[in-house]
């Protein structure tokens, strides 16, 4: 092959590649970018995933645990009962099976339990004070990161202890209390007072006597929704919420043999599981459509079968009459919704219990004419998190949302940005996301096999009877090998790829935890740096003027 030289063309646009080069002018060059994991695009919290997962690959689990609270108060809790939705986004899908950001989050949260790590208040006091209206997660999130502001907190908890629905509708078979109350014991050691037994009623009220600069209102959905169905002779029914409270505070009613729950969300699961841990022999679910548009996560159903729980897919109660539940026969339709067959069967049952959602109890709210409501009763709020009367802001179940402990977390981050900004005298304003890395953009060259590490379970015969927890976390050693399967998408994790390929020594290595920058007089525009990169953290860009 010949190379032209300089002097045969006339212009540089008629520069071609030779070889791996781009000829005697440069045509396109490499920077290094940062773009957005999609785990840290998926989770709710917002929590800077990848950061933490990089600092506990290496082994420093405090600081991991430090930049995790940094978004996410609430680690041991989250690692949990979060559904992980960073985890169905994770990059490594597409290799094997996504990296288990939830155990690893747990197993900071623990560790940080154990040891006794605090969170440090470096701000100085503003002197402001804030006015939180319920202790779930949304008000513990807020409380938190206002407090980290600089801020005096104070939460009205209506109920006996905090935590809210975390304490009262998720059963301790997912989340020990002992592990929540650690929790909520380092948000109070912030400096966070947190005043239980209080149910608010006049909003205004309380915000003058107590002088407070700002109010965020996040109290539960703790209503059950209701639903006539014909009843010629009911025999026991209550609704699901009521009774895993009652089951929390250990005064659970008595069911009978059988029971029978009537939904298909989360919390006709967790209500199923926990009347079988009360004895009842025989705990069915009836819901009127298929496991394939059930609202549950699907793992919750096949937890609960695991355990026994028996579901009848597929059907819609009619009528009750004592103990025969007659119900029909549905199907679904092209769109996915149930239609009625007029076929009928009849079940039995001593007790139904009634799992059809939640709404929020936000009636008290109504005395202030500047906030308004859908027509569901959540609250209408700005983007600021702010209600139509100043300073009075809402989040969590409150407002229209899905409603999840990770969901609500996050509106408590976003709420106390807002109200910081809106005490002094400002707007917060985001910062813009970088672009989302997907699976097609990685250069995986280096891959080798690592099976995801498991969680251990407690035995079928031991968790049906007792209120143990089922899912046990990972070991120092399983965890930081779940760290380290982390593709680290968009972002240098200094491997040296780059500056190892690189053919014209034009790569300058600047350090620990510096990273590399470009030697542009050595560079020639080759792209073997950008090929080399397993995570895109090099793009090629056009080079000006060619």
């Amino acid at each position: 092959m010949t190379i032209p030289k300089p002097s045969d063309m006339t212009h540089p646009a008629d520069l071609v590649k030779h070889g791996k080069g781009t000829g005697y002018v440069r045509t396109q060059k490499p920077v290094y970018l940062d773009l957005l994991p999609p785990c840290n695009n998926a989770c709710p919290a917002g929590e800077n995933i990848q950061a933490w997962l990089a600092l506990v690959q290496a082994g420093f689990y405090q600081r991991a645990w430090q930049v995790l609270v940094q978004d996410n108060p609430m680690p041991s809790v989250h690692g949990r009962v979060c559904y992980h939705p960073c985890e169905s986004q994770c990059n490594r899908q597409d290799v094997d099976s996504p990296v288990s950001i939830h155990a690893v989050e747990r197993f900071l949260g623990d560790l940080a339990l154990q040891e006794g790590w605090q969170v440090e208040v470096e701000a100085p006091a503003s002197g402001k004070k804030v006015l939180v209206i319920g202790g779930g997660p949304s008000g513990l999130s807020a409380a938190f990161h206002l407090a980290r502001l600089g801020h005096a907190v104070e939460i009205r908890e209506a109920g006996p202890v905090a935590g809210g629905m975390m304490h009262f509708g998720i059963p301790a078979y997912r989340l020990p209390r002992d592990v929540l109350a650690g929790e909520v014991r380092r948000i109070e050691a912030m400096g966070v007072n947190i005043v239980l037994n209080t149910k608010v009623e006049d909003v205004l009220a309380e915000q003058a006597a107590g002088q407070f600069d700002a109010v965020f209102v996040a109290v539960g959905a703790h209503l059950s929704k209701r639903v006539e169905i014909p009843a010629r002779d009911a025999g026991k029914m209550l609704d699901a919420v009521s009774f895993l409270r009652q089951a929390a505070e250990g005064a659970a009613p008595l069911l009978g043999r059988r029971v029978a729950i009537y939904g298909g969300g989360n919390t006709a699961m967790d209500a199923a599981r926990t009347a079988k841990r009360l004895g009842a022999e025989e705990a069915l679910i009836i819901y009127r459509r298929d496991i394939e548009h059930m609202p549950a996560h699907r793992f919750e159903a096949e937890e609960a079968m695991q355990e026994g729980v028996k579901i009848n897919w597929l059907r819609s109660i009619k009528e009750i009459d004592q103990t025969n539940i007659q119900v029909e026969v549905m199907e679904i339709d092209a769109q996915g919704y149930p239609q009625p067959t007029g076929r009928y069967e009849t079940l039995e049952a001593d007790a139904l219990i009634l799992a059809l959602g939640q709404d929020t109890d936000s009636e008290f709210l109504r005395k202030i004419p500047a906030i308004h409501f859908k027509t569901d009763g959540t609250v209408i709020v700005d983007a600021n998190m702010m209600t139509g009367h100043a300073g009075i802001f809402a989040g969590g179940d409150m407002v229209p949302s899905e409603r999840t402990v990770t969901v609500a977390v996050g509106h408590g981050k976003k709420a106390a940005r807002h109200i910081d900004a809106y005490l002094n005298g400002g707007q917060y304003v985001a910062q813009p996301k970088h672009e989302v890395v997907g699976f097609d953009k990685l250069h995986i060259w280096y891959l080798t096999d690592a099976a995801r590490r498991r969680q251990q379970s407690l035995d079928q015969a031991t968790r049906a009877y007792g209120f143990d927890e089922v899912v046990k976390g990972l070991d120092q050693h399983d965890a930081t090998f779940e760290a380290k399967r982390c593709f680290s998408c968009g972002n240098c994790f200094e491997c040296d790829g780059c500056y190892g390929a690189c053919p014209e020594q034009a790569i300058v290595k600047l350090g620990p935890g510096m990273r590399y920058r470009y030697d542009y007089a050595l560079c020639t525009g080759c792209a073997v740096c950008y090929e080399q990169c397993p995570c895109h953290a090099i793009e090629m860009t056009p080079e000006t003027g060619v």
